[in-house]
C-alpha cells in the first residue's frame, strides 16, 4: 500500500550532490512506516554554490531534519547555529535537527562505525592497534571512533603526504591530536602484521570498480589472524578486500551496518525514540538484492 502523504506529514531529508544513489531514504522510510509515523524521507539534491539557500529553505518549509552526505559535511559548519561537541571535533556534520527554531548539527558516523566494534565484536580495545587506510572525511570519524573505544595505537596511513599533513594538522585544536599517527603508503608493511583492527575508507574497491584493492594480496596477508578487517563500502558485499582478509583468517565486518547504525542514531535524533533496527537493515538488503 502506498503511503498516503498529506498537509500534516513531516519531513525529513537527505541532502547531497550527487544524492539520487543514496539508500537513507529506503532504511528511514521503512522504520517510518513500521513505527506507523506521518513523516516521509526525501533525497535533496543540492549543489554546493546552492547550499546557503537551500538550507534556508529546508528552514522554511518546515524540514524536521536532514542527512548531510558528500560534499556538504564540512561546508555546511559554518550555516548552521550550533553544533555538538563531537561534530567540531570531527570537523563534519552528517545529520542536522531543527530545534527552538534552530538548525543545529551533529556526526552520528562515528557511532555508526562504532556500533558492531561495542557489540557484535566486543572486546577491549585498550591493548589494540589501528590502522587506518585513508585521510578523507570518513577516516575523521574513524579516528575519532577508535578513540572512543580506547585504542592503544591509531595509524593513518595515505598516499599523498601534503593531505596527510593538512589531516594532521586540521586536528591541532582538537584534543584528539595526540592520539593518532600519519603515515606513507610505503610504511604499511611494518604496519599491517601489528593490526588488530584494519580499516578501508578509502573508496577503491567500490562499485563499479569491484576488482580493486586498498591493498595487494600479498600486503593483506601480513595481517595477524583473527584481526578485523572493516570496509566503509557497502556494494559490492564483499569486497575484494575484504574477501582477501578474510581467506587470511580475519573477521570481516562491511560498510552496510556502519549506514544502518548511523541511520538509526539520526532517526533517533528527529524522532526520539527506539527504532527498529532489524527491519532497517532488512529493507536494505533486499533493496540490494541481498535478501537473507
Amino acid at each position: 500500500m502506498t503511503k498516503l502523504i498529506t498537509g500534516k506529514t513531516k519531513l525529513l531529508g537527505v541532502i547531497g550532490h550527487p544524492v539520487e544513489h543514496s539508500l537513507s531514504p529506503v532504511m528511514h522510510n521503512a522504520a517510518i512506516a513500521q513505527l506507523g509515523l506521518d513523516y516521509i524521507y526525501l533525497p535533496f539534491p543540492i549543489e554546493p554554490q546552492n547550499l546557503e539557500v537551500a538550507i534556508a529553505g529546508l528552514a522554511a518549509v518546515g524540514v524536521v531534519g536532514f542527512n548531510v552526505t558528500i560534499p556538504h559535511k564540512q561546508a555546511i559548519i559554518p550555516l548552521l547555529s550550533e553544533i555538538t561537541p563531537l561534530a567540531q571535533t570531527i570537523g563534519a556534520v552528517n545529520t542536522v535537527s531543527r530545534q527552538n527554531n534552530q538548525w543545529v548539527g551533529t556526526n552520528t558516523d562515528i557511532e555508526g562505525f562504532i556500533a558492531p566494534l561495542q557489540t557484535t565484536y566486543k572486546q577491549d580495545w585498550s591493548q589494540k592497534v589501528a590502522v587506518i587506510l585513508g585521510n578523507g572525511g570518513a577516516a575523521r570519524a574513524v579516528v575519532a571512533g577508535c578513540t572512543q573505544l580506547g585504542f592503544a595505537q591509531i595509524h593513518v596511513v595515505g598516499r599523498n603526504m601534503q593531505k596527510l599533513e593538512e589531516f594532521r594538522n586540521s586536528w591541532s585544536d582538537s584534543p584528539l591530536a595526540e592520539k593518532f599517527q600519519v603515515h606513507q603508503w610505503e610504511e604499511l608493511p611494518k604496519l599491517i602484521p601489528q593490526a588488530n583492527l584494519l580499516v578501508n575508507t578509502t573508496p577503491i574497491g567500490m562499485y563499479p570498480k569491484v576488482d580493486e584493492s586498498p591493498l595487494s594480496v600479498e600486503e593483506i596477508a601480513n595481517l595477524p589472524t583473527g584481526a578485523i578487517a572493516y570496509d566503509l563500502i557497502y556494494i559490492p558485499k564483499p569486497t575484494q578486500f575484504l574477501e582477501q582478509a578474510q581467506k587470511q583468517g580475519a573477521i570481516v565486518i562491511d560498510g552496510l551496518e556502519m549506514l544502518v547504525q548511523q541511520g538509526v542514531a539520526a532517526l533517533k535524533i528527529w524522532l526520539q525514540q527506539e527504532m527498529p533496527v532489524e527491519v532497517m537493515r532488512q529493507a536494505l538488503q533486499n533493496h540490494l538484492g541481498l535478501g537473507e
